[in-house]
């Protein structure tokens, strides 16, 4: 399997699953500005839609959308715990979350990285992310993890998402809970390993 990536993106969320299941793939880094891979190719001819995480798979189809690449990673290795099975009511619950992560706090973000944004616009999407964050740290109050309180795919994508946090000006220290998370999240080998990835480029 390829993975391409970009620091700093979503795409950490895939690339964490794929060391937490200790599966074999190549990290391959896209220049999102370009929109070239580290090795001279049209990144747009792999993703038409242009931006990371694309997985590929042996036989050359590719998988995007992150929470997508994730659910297909994880039920390659159903055993791992990382998610419920199938049919089951926690596995619509995983449904729910990732949904709710993918709409309301990574697409909350997104405004925010416009250095163009008016600031009374910046203010109107942090405030309404703010509430989204406040519904999490509520959850998240009086448990470890999103889905059964047991580490798995919706964590995983929570925390790369939150990693955005400080650049874009939103203070999670507001948020004892939501803290904690990230802390635990970034305290596991695989995530390090992922982290110090990127990191090396």
């Amino acid at each position: 399997m390829k993975l391409y990536y970009a620091p700093g993106t979503c795409s950490l969320s895939p690339h964490i699953l794929l060391r937490e299941l200790d599966l074999r793939f190549d990290l391959i880094r896209v220049d999102n500005r370009a929109k070239r891979t580290a090795d001279g190719r049209d990144f747009l001819a792999i993703n038409p839609k242009g931006y990371v995480a694309a997985l590929e798979v042996e036989g050359g189809e590719v998988l995007t959308e992150g929470p997508a690449i994730s659910l297909y990673l994880a039920d390659l290795r159903p055993n791992s715990g990382l998610v419920p099975p199938a049919g089951s009511w926690a596995r619509n619950r995983l449904h729910e979350w990732l949904n709710f992560i993918s709409a309301e706090i990574h697409g909350g973000f997104g405004p925010l990285f416009n250095r163009d944004l008016p600031e009374a616009a910046r203010t109107w999407w942090q405030a309404r992310l703010e509430k989204r964050l406040d519904y999490v740290a509520s959850a998240l109050h009086a448990r470890h993890a999103l889905v059964q309180d047991r580490y798995g795919v919706a964590d995983i994508y929570l925390y790369a998402v939150l990693c955005w946090a400080p650049q874009l000006g939103v203070d999670l220290t507001r948020w004892p809970a939501l803290v904690q998370f990230q802390r635990r999240i970034e305290s596991r080998p695989a995530v390090q390993a992922a982290l110090a990835a990127e990191a090396q480029g």
